[in-house]
């Protein structure tokens, strides 16, 4: 047998992925000497030796920990594994990909508004986009105290401040408390620079905040819906009377018959309508004056129409003046 027969090699290597953890820790007694490190697509291998970050391996493949990783560490260069003992480390793999984060305020956040002595209440959802940046804030804040990460950690994190950042930014940003909507880009954008500071603290970084949308209460969004609705008709009178064809058409509390029926009575009543215009228009025309016969005046002899002012008749040539 030889001389480490006793030693089984490792292998290292994230035998228990999952896509929505951040990173996770591989931790043993001790590397063996012909233990090795397996990296795949995604990941990251932060080799740690004392608690103090040896080296980032960032090509995957499957690599000889003695001779491919042992040179190219820190402070390890020509370290020797003994006879007897392994070396003691500890491999934080980390995964590099995007990670899409979905949020909603659990509760309505009130916006400052000058009309609503207690702000606006409203809600928002949407989703957030975050990464690793930063090894070393991330082994120092949180992974030296935990050996898994999940996105389900980071979520509850984000949104302990996002109601804070939220309000923050709608106050700077949004121009009408009314209408968040169009101005939700630039809100965005506000809640994003707040949130990716904060996050830099853990070495994450937050590449895109997106609002998906705003809620108001049901009384606020009843007058919202009135008012657009009213600034598109133009006219008071003409929106009353919209809106009481509409009750009329549809009928109230669900009453089909009896929409039918107010239907059947506005098309009457707008058939009258027109009616009427057009015997008033027929009328005027009707009761125009006939300028000609007005002014023309009739033969005492043979009856025959002439001139008001012609002194002989047309017809019969009898004398008129």
């Amino acid at each position: 047998m030889g001389i480490f027969s006793g030693q089984l090699a490792n292998i290292v290597e994230w035998s228990e992925y999952r896509d929505d953890a951040i990173f996770w820790k591989w931790h043993n007694a001790e590397l063996k000497r012909d233990s090795r490190l397996i990296i795949r697509p995604g990941q990251d291998a932060v080799f740690m030796y004392n608690g103090r970050i040896e080296g980032v391996f960032r090509d995957e493949g499957n690599f000889e920990i003695n001779s491919d990783i042992i040179p190219f560490l820190s402070t390890l260069k020509g370290y020797k594994f003994g006879f007897k003992s392994g070396l003691r480390a500890e491999i934080l793999y980390v995964n590099t990909r995007e990670f899409t984060i979905k949020w909603g305020t659990n509760g309505p956040i009130n916006i400052p508004s000058q009309n609503l002595p207690g702000g606006l209440p409203i809600r928002c959802y949407g989703t957030c986009v975050v990464k690793v940046s930063d090894y070393v804030a991330l082994i120092d804040q949180v992974a030296g105290v935990r050996d898994i990460y999940r996105v389900a950690d980071l979520e509850e994190r984000i949104t302990s401040m996002l109601n804070q950042y939220l309000i923050s930014a709608i106050v700077r940003e949004g121009k009408d408390m009314f209408n968040l909507q169009a101005n939700s880009q630039a809100i965005c954008e506000a809640v994003r620079t707040d949130l990716d500071m904060e996050m830099h603290k853990i070495g994450m970084s937050v590449t895109g905040f997106y609002i998906q949308n705003f809620s108001y209460p049901k009384e606020i969004q009843d007058r919202i819906d009135d008012v657009a609705s009213t600034s598109m008709v133009g006219d008071m009178q003409q929106y009353q009377q919209v809106h009481m064809i509409d009750s009329m058409t549809n009928g109230e509390g669900g009453n089909t018959s009896a929409g039918a029926f107010a239907s059947d009575m506005v098309g009457m009543m707008a058939g009258m309508q027109m009616a009427g215009q057009m015997m008033n228009q027929a009328g005027q025309m009707f009761n125009q004056p006939d300028h000609k016969e007005a002014e023309a005046g009739f033969c005492p002899n043979c009856g025959a129409k002439v001139a008001k002012d012609a002194a002989f008749c047309s017809k019969c040539g009898a004398k008129l003046l």
